[in-house]
């Protein structure tokens, strides 16, 4: 149990909450091409893979047109009119099958690496269990339990576009379609396991800057783990089509100071 210092750090939760809705919202941005920003290792290890792999992309792709440029300007019927009647290269197959294979298993080697360490559950310090239903989320923390034995449990719904406010595009400073009633709140610098799983049909639970896309099976309990470095709200959206209001069933999680989550969650046991 996480122990609360002052009720200051209750308020700087609730400053944090209004600073990140205003300045650091990791959520999508129109046209956007390139990935939100990191902030878990998996995160900051898919983007640095994805980098990598490109480097390794573009050149293949300049050699191979070079290549087919090569080939259609040199081999034209104009400037070599006598075409060369070579019917084996043994020494040419031997090194267009050998390089391929080299540079696959160069790519191989931390595409593993990254999907061991996805799947990787570093004893934890907590456990958050989320429930997909059509359409909205239902969260419980389990290692929480009131007087009378109750779990810290609530349900998170999108908020309508006309009830956000009146500023903006984003009303407020909430993202339309993407802000919810109860947002998911989390300590910074702490080993936390998911648990994730679904009452009806199936989800998936996705929050791209933490680098967590699960899918939530009826009957059964999928988990994965994170360990988010900074404080920030993310934003996600449920992955898997599950009817017709899919589109509505966004996540949104509040990361904050340990403090600030110990306060957090005594006003929770509270209310329970």
């Amino acid at each position: 149990m996480y122990k609360s210092n002052s009720l200051l750090s209750l308020t700087s939760l609730g400053l944090v909450v209004g600073y990140n809705s205003l300045v650091n919202c990791d959520a999508s941005q129109p046209y956007q091409l390139g990935f939100q920003d990191p902030a878990t290792p998996v995160m900051e290890g898919v983007i640095n893979f994805h980098n990598d792999l490109m480097i390794v992309v573009v050149s293949v792709g300049i050699f191979v047109g070079y290549m087919l440029m090569s080939t259609v300007m040199n081999f034209e019927q104009s400037v070599n009119p006598v075409p060369n009647r070579v019917q084996h290269g043994t020494r040419l197959e031997i090194i267009w099958t050998i390089t391929p294979a080299l540079i696959l298993m160069a790519v191989a080697v931390p595409s593993f690496a990254l999907l061991y360490s996805v799947d990787e559950i570093i004893d934890p310090e907590m456990t958050l269990k989320a429930v997909g239903h059509q359409w909205y989320w239902s969260y419980e923390y389990s290692d929480h339990i009131n007087e009378d034995g109750e779990f810290i449990n609530f349900d998170s719904y999108m908020i309508p576009t006309e009830d956000l406010g009146a500023n903006s595009a984003k009303k407020g400073g909430h993202l339309r379609l993407l802000e919810v009633d109860n947002r998911v709140v989390l300590p910074v610098e702490t080993h936390i396991r998911v648990v994730i799983t679904s009452a009806d049909v199936l989800h998936c639970w996705a929050v791209p800057s933490l680098g967590v896309k699960l899918d939530a099976c009826p009957g059964r309990l999928n988990q994965t783990s994170m360990y988010i470095k900074r404080p920030g709200v993310f934003y996600g959206q449920c992955s898997e089509i599950c009817g017709v209001n899919h589109g509505f069933m966004p996540i949104v999680v509040n990361a904050v100071s340990r403090e600030a989550y110990a306060d957090w969650i005594n006003v929770k046991l509270e209310d329970a």
